[in-house]
């Protein structure tokens, strides 16, 4: 039976113990690039079978084998250093310092339709596919120009890669892309004047009018306060000051956390129950609040706990649909 409200995961689900093992073993040197594709292959299956066994009508990878939901496209990147880029403070006050580019061109060396392609030998239910903005990979090029290399160059070469980061993973087989735009909050934080927010909307249309007649009604955007070790980089910001300009966005899906909210009532009325006297059902929906994990060592939250809040929502979302008819 066809849902009437739609409910879909986030994305990353807290690597197993193993494979957070296995991924420092490599770094170490102490194991081969064999046995951590091993391991990858191991916490993918593994993830997968959990989630179709929570009832969601769509699932993912979990990320498994993403080093971060962020830097994933540049990581073994030689043009690319770990650190120097955009350096993020979180409520906790721990730091996550994303990549810069030292030379051009800019070239992903991983593109999210592979973890599709992976994903789909595991694998009959419907996939979605998170990937990572066009304005937050801008990010990485520095303040100084880069010689022989400009910035826009740059944002040429960024703004083709990222469509065909999208553009492939539909192809693989993804259901829905799921673009993570967590830095919009962020932007307005780091710039409460808006102009910020408002470029980082423009790089990411520019992505989207460059995609092919079809693929656009299959991709969303996921907006959130940015989630890491139990934290939040932009908690203070006020949903106001951002919904605005996302929903400049030229998207039809968007996805935000708002449990987490002081007063998500006052946060466009999502909660189930409530939204649908405001919002056609056929218009609504259920989500995750955010990933459980977008960055890969990030363990403050056990598989089984992030498993059991997907069963929930599943199960609260079929309990609203009972309830509305």
């Amino acid at each position: 039976m066809t849902s009437a409200i739609p409910t879909e995961p986030i994305g990353s689900i807290p690597r197993p113990p193993e494979l957070l093992q296995a991924v420092q073993d490599h770094a170490a040197g102490k194991t081969s690039l064999h046995t951590l594709e091993g391991a990858y292959d191991d916490a993918i299956k593994k993830t997968i079978r959990q989630f179709e066994a929570t009832g969601s009508p769509i699932i993912t990878d979990g990320e498994q084998s993403k080093p971060s939901f962020a830097t994933y496209p540049v990581a073994g990147g030689r043009n690319v250093i770990e650190s120097g880029g955009l350096v993020v403070t979180f409520s906790d006050r721990h730091v996550r310092a994303l990549p810069k580019l030292i030379s051009g061109p800019f070239r992903y060396q991983q593109y999210a339709s592979d973890y599709v392609k992976k994903a789909r030998g595991f694998t009959s239910l419907p996939l979605k596919q998170a990937v990572i903005s066009a304005s937050l990979l801008s990010t990485l090029y520095p303040e100084k120009s880069i010689q022989g290399y400009s910035r826009e160059a740059f944002t040429e070469d960024l703004i083709q890669e990222v469509t065909k980061d999208i553009s492939g993973s539909l192809r693989a087989g993804a259901e829905v892309v799921q673009v993570d735009f967590t830095e919009a909050p962020l932007a307005r934080k780091l710039d409460p004047g808006g102009k910020l927010l408002k470029e980082f909307v423009a790089i990411n249309n520019e992505v989207f009018s460059r995609l092919k007649p079809g693929e656009r009604e299959r991709v969303g955007v996921h907006v959130c306060k940015g989630g890491d070790w139990d934290s939040t980089h932009s908690g203070e910001v006020d949903y106001a000051e951002v919904l605005p300009e996302v929903f400049e966005l030229k998207v039809p899906r968007f996805y935000f956390a708002i449990a987490g909210e002081a007063d998500p009532d006052r946060t466009l009325k999502l909660r189930v129950i409530k939204a649908a006297k405001f919002i056609d059902l056929k218009n609504l929906g259920t989500t995750d609040d955010c990933g459980f994990a977008p960055f890969g060592d990030d363990s403050s939250t056990s598989r089984e706990l992030a498993f059991a809040k997907i069963r929930a929502r599943v199960d609260g979302t079929r309990r609203a649909e009972k309830k509305l008819r």
